[in-house]
């Protein structure tokens, strides 16, 4: 365990995302002095955050291994340059602890200080503010000392996001999200609201009458406004039958003007639950773009991982889809996952571009609490997950080699390696929806259990109203997750 003691409490969760970053495979406690009375534990370093009326200090002490007197205490010092902006406070504060901790750790991060999960959100917003492309990549390397190539890579996605949202109707427009939250099985790197299909295979038909509900409402709701895009997600969509497929998309498009509609993508998902009548039911209802998800391509991953279908049966299923007509289709990929080598990852991506789908999303693995990931981990250890600058090198390469461009990029707490996911497209066939729900330029209405609505107003303020992702509880509180809606757009 790592502890860091502030003399306030202020930036308490900025200090401990970044140390975690530097130390992902130890526990962090971030508290204020007096309030507990932790230690670092021996061997490791013991962080402190002095906040002065015009200045931060911060330092560490190493403590001592068995009879080893403690480590000599390091400080540096930063003097505000204006102690009442939060923002730049904040932004020099972690800089000054980024340098302790790479001093201590040897270790430089490549998107240096910046740990929310939108920085192509920063860079859209300084291109919208008239910066040019050097000036914003300037901007992102000086400020959040990312590197060089993070930095472009932000600007170059922010540029791109641009282009491909030209056409979204920001204040009178919306997208709609419907969850499905069955899975054939649970995957160990899982942390999303799912539940075993076996299990609710019986209450299916109640949970589609409840989202019809809800479906109603948003019509009624929105029915002044222009749908921009549909994405139906989970957990695994295609786990319902062709039959409920076709209720449910004949509901959505019976219920909605498809006049401005840009996207309809359903992620069909794992292989073991993807059958030709089920994409008939896809196809017959318009669905532009679909995801056929492998994660790897490498079979004894999968056993692991508990994906239980074979690398054939997702190349049986990859083109199953083109032959009912499917001409956008999107991969997953995770990099990082236990025990995978660089050459296993190069493995993947060469049978990947043998497929040759028109999207691909590479995921760095992120270590999520819920998962059983943890557990993993804690029996067998984090040094198994390996992800590096050349593993998202080998998955970049292959993703130019089928002629994609990154256009749209997101990160996540304790990923493998601190990088990010990349989303990868041939042009024309970028997923619109991805975009929107990472910039947050447009409001997304959500339905089913476990889903977040968001009301984004023209002033860039967002509020959010949660589902609940029980499935028996949101079968029975269903009126109740309306009128959070309701209450909601109420706002707008």
């Amino acid at each position: 365990m790592i502890v860091v003691v502030l003399n306030e409490d202020r930036y308490a969760y900025d200090i401990h995302s970044l140390v975690k970053a530097f130390y992902p495979e130890q526990e962090v406690k971030v508290f204020v002095q007096g309030e507990k009375d932790l230690k670092s534990d021996a061997g490791l370093p013991a962080f402190f955050v002095r906040f002065e009326p015009e200045a931060i200090a911060a330092g560490y002490q190493m403590l001592p291994k068995e009879t080893k007197e403690p480590g000599a205490a390091k400080e540096n010092r930063v003097v505000l340059t204006d102690p009442k902006d939060r923002i730049a406070v904040k932004n020099e504060l972690k800089r000054l602890l980024y340098g302790l901790l790479s001093q201590e750790t040897k270790k430089q991060l490549p998107w240096g200080t910046l740990t929310g999960i939108r920085p192509t959100k920063i860079a859209m917003q300084l291109l919208e503010q008239g910066k040019t492309l050097q000036e914003t990549q300037t901007y992102m390397e000086e400020t959040y000392l990312a590197s060089q190539e993070k930095a472009g890579l932000s600007v170059d996605i922010a540029l791109r996001e641009q282009q491909i949202l030209s056409g979204i109707h920001y204040e009178k427009g919306y997208s709609l999200y419907i969850g499905i939250p069955f899975c054939p099985t649970t995957c160990l790197y899982c942390s999303f609201t799912s539940f075993p299909i076996c299990a609710w295979k019986k209450r299916v038909g109640e949970y589609l009458d409840a989202l019809e509900k809800e479906i109603d409402f948003v019509r009624e709701a929105c029915r002044d406004k222009i749908l921009d895009s549909v994405y139906i997600g989970g957990g695994t969509p295609t786990t319902l039958e062709p039959d409920q497929l076709d209720r449910l998309l004949g509901k959505v498009r019976a219920s909605f003007d498809w006049t401005h509609v840009k996207e309809f993508t359903v992620e069909a998902g794992r292989a073991d639950s993807i059958t030709r009548e089920k994409l008939k039911a896809i196809k017959r209802h318009g669905v532009t773009r679909i995801s056929v998800n492998p994660q790897t391509m490498n079979e004894k991953t999968l056993k692991l991982i508990g994906r239980q279908h074979t690398v054939q049966q997702v190349k049986d299923a990859f083109w199953l889809a083109r032959e009912e007509g499917f001409d956008n289709i999107n991969m997953d990929l995770i990099l990082g996952l236990p025990g995978e080598t660089q050459a296993d990852v190069a493995d993947t991506i060469e049978q990947v571009k043998a497929l040759g789908p028109d999207s691909l999303t590479v995921h760095s693995l992120a270590v999520k609490r819920a998962s059983r990931l943890c557990q993993w981990i804690e029996e067998n250890g984090i040094s198994t997950l390996h992800n590096t600058d050349e593993t998202m090198r080998i998955a970049a390469a292959g993703a130019r080699d089928l002629g994609m461009e990154p256009y749209y990029l997101y990160r996540q707490k304790n990923m493998s390696g601190n990088f990010e996911n990349v989303g990868y497209a041939r042009p024309g066939k970028a997923g619109i929806y991805n975009i929107l729900i990472m910039e947050e330029k447009e409001s997304i209405l959500a339905l089913g259990a476990g889903t977040i609505s968001k009301e984004v107003y023209p002033d860039g303020r967002i509020e959010r109203c949660d589902s609940v992702k029980d499935v028996g509880l949101y079968l029975e509180k269903v009126d109740e997750m309306i009128e959070r809606k309701r209450k909601l757009l109420s706002h707008s």
